[in-house]
């Protein structure tokens, strides 16, 4: 049986009671509440996070991340070859100054995600594009499963999204910085406890102004 959508009340319904539904069934959550309330299924989509997936560039070998930010149609773009897959004549692509600073950023959090005081391992992308005012915005994603050893080892997965815009005012910049993460924790099986799961999703948005010449200042 379906619902008559009725607005912004709606959404807020939808998204209230993904937050109090199990995150390992986010698929399964979200096509059961579109069925239920399809009038709002477009909207609700683009407000809903799910865990990262991972797919293989074929042209360079390496590993990325998909998300909303870096599909085209049914195609995702990697951060390595700049390049569709499936293949995409008319894909959106960053300019040609935003793409050189889109590989410097995925080369620097590379680097970050195997330093072992942060992740250790894992996949990380950066994808960025222009904006119609002149500035720019971007997507951070990092993404490490920890896998069993054995029945009893612990296993979990970290997805974290950050999505940021910028635009230069005089000698600042100001930015808007919104982060989830998406963090599941499986304590695995005891003759005693059994097998205990932690799912949970944070969400932080923060606005800053920074001085061009490296200071930062608080609004």
């Amino acid at each position: 049986m379906a619902y008559q959508a009725e607005g912004a009340d709606t959404i807020d319904s939808m998204l209230d009671l993904m937050r109090r539904l199990p995150p390992t069934r986010i698929e399964e959550n979200v096509f059961a509440l579109t069925q239920l309330v399809p009038d709002a299924a477009d909207e609700f989509l683009g407000s809903v996070d799910h865990p990262l997936k991972t797919k293989m560039d074929k042209a360079t070998g390496r590993e990325y991340l998909t998300c909303d930010y870096n599909r085209d149609g049914d195609s995702y773009r990697s951060p390595w070859s700049n390049e569709y897959d499936p293949p995409l004549e008319d894909g959106t692509f960053p300019s040609t100054k935003l793409r050189k600073l889109e590989i410097q950023a995925n080369d620097a959090f590379d680097s970050y995600r195997e330093m072992q005081v942060y992740y250790e391992g894992g996949v990380s992308s950066v994808f960025l594009w222009d904006l119609d005012d002149g500035g720019f915005a971007g997507v951070v994603l990092l993404k490490k499963v920890l896998k069993p050893q054995s029945v009893s080892a612990p296993s979990g997965s970290w997805d974290s999204i950050h999505v940021f815009e910028t635009a230069e005012r005089g000698r600042h910049a100001h930015y808007k910085l919104t982060s989830t993460v998406m963090l599941q924790m499986v304590a695995g099986k005891s003759s005693v406890e059994g097998e205990s799961k932690k799912p949970g999703e944070w969400t932080k948005t923060a606005e800053d102004n920074v001085d061009l010449s490296g200071s930062m200042t608080r609004q």
